[in-house]
């Protein structure tokens, strides 16, 4: 250690963490992910007794992510975030680099096969929600969502005519297209019609306009309340930003991740399926209809191919992976 400074009091704790907040937004980090990125420090130093991080080295790191795997029982890769989230802090705060090695080394990821829904599986959960949910689950299975994803789109990023979903600042950052389910085009229109109608009445009460990323405010300070910036799936409820401008947010994860939980429970499912399993049962049924592994890597918006080849090994061509089992080749030998 380089000494024994401590972070004394808030405003010291709060300059750190705007410094933070500062670097992670010059380089265009996820709000998730700086939010989360913060959130990890904070609990770094709480955990160092509230020492300041410039006094604290490689050891203390190991002890910390030690901790979270043995006393917490974290996951590898929430482990490997938590590291992330420190070497940022180190490396692009406090301008000290970190060496990686036996004290502080990334967890070892466990590679196992995604759970994956039948498409009668999925069925029997979609029936089970309504309204909101059930399209947006019918939207991520159709397109391959992730949950965020689908919960943050705007109406620009439907394209009926191109049957084309785009998501923007996906996981990296990234754009990209997917296909947009020609069965739901009338749901969805209908949907789009009720939303438009909440929407004027917002814009008539002065209440109408949504946060639109990066620097697009003050590029476009007449895009929040343009029709084409709106939620897909809008929240019911208002909330006030810091400077007081009253908005509608998106609908919240937790209210889709609570009506799956119970979908699944109601359909009587065995599998722990999640929001993020519509996605994989995408990629699944992609890869079961012959389509390209590139072309399913493209439409999930894999960095690597590898990522998606992990789909051809959930199939379940005549049993396992199309191979018959000795067992099933037994016969009598006297009849």
């Amino acid at each position: 250690m380089l000494g024994c400074g401590v972070i004394s009091n808030a405003r010291d704790d709060e300059r750190l963490l705007t410094r933070l907040r500062r670097q992670l937004g010059l380089r265009h980090y996820s709000r998730r992910t700086v939010d989360v990125y913060v959130a990890w420090v904070k609990r770094y130093i709480e955990f160092h007794g509230r020492q300041h991080p410039k006094d604290l080295a490689e050891p203390e790191i190991g002890a910390f992510l030690t901790s979270l795997a043995v006393d917490s029982q974290l996951s590898a890769g929430t482990q490997n975030q938590a590291l992330a989230a420190l070497l940022f802090l180190y490396r692009d705060v406090l301008g000290v680099q970190i060496v990686m090695g036996r004290q502080v080394a990334r967890a070892k990821r466990a590679r196992r096969l995604p759970v994956v829904m039948t498409a009668d599986e999925v069925w029997r959960v979609v029936e089970e929600l309504d309204g909101l949910p059930r399209l947006a689950a019918l939207l991520m299975y159709g397109g391959g969502l992730r949950l965020m994803e689908c919960l943050t789109l705007r109406v620009k990023d439907l394209d009926f005519a191109a049957r084309e979903i785009t998501v923007r600042g996906g996981k990296g950052n990234k754009d990209r297209r997917t296909v947009l389910p020609v069965s739901l085009v009338p749901e969805l229109r209908a949907h789009l019609k009720r939303v438009r109608k909440q929407f004027d009445r917002d814009l008539e009460s002065g209440r109408a306009g949504v946060d639109l990323p990066d620097a697009l405010a003050r590029k476009y300070p007449n895009a929040a309340t343009e029709w084409s910036w709106q939620w897909v799936f809008p929240a019911t409820r208002f909330y006030k930003t810091r400077d007081g401008v009253v908005r509608r947010h998106h609908l919240h994860e937790t209210v889709m991740q609570r009506s799956m939980h119970d979908a699944v429970k109601a359909a009587g499912l065995t599998k722990r399926a999640s929001c993020h399993t519509f996605r994989h049962s995408f990629a699944t049924e992609m890869v079961r209809a012959g389509y390209d592994i590139r072309t399913v890597q493209e439409l999930l918006g894999h960095r690597d191919v590898s990522t998606a080849m992990i789909y051809t090994h959930v199939l379940n061509r005549a049993g396992g992976r199309g191979i018959v089992s000795p067992a099933d080749t037994l016969r009598d030998p006297t009849v």
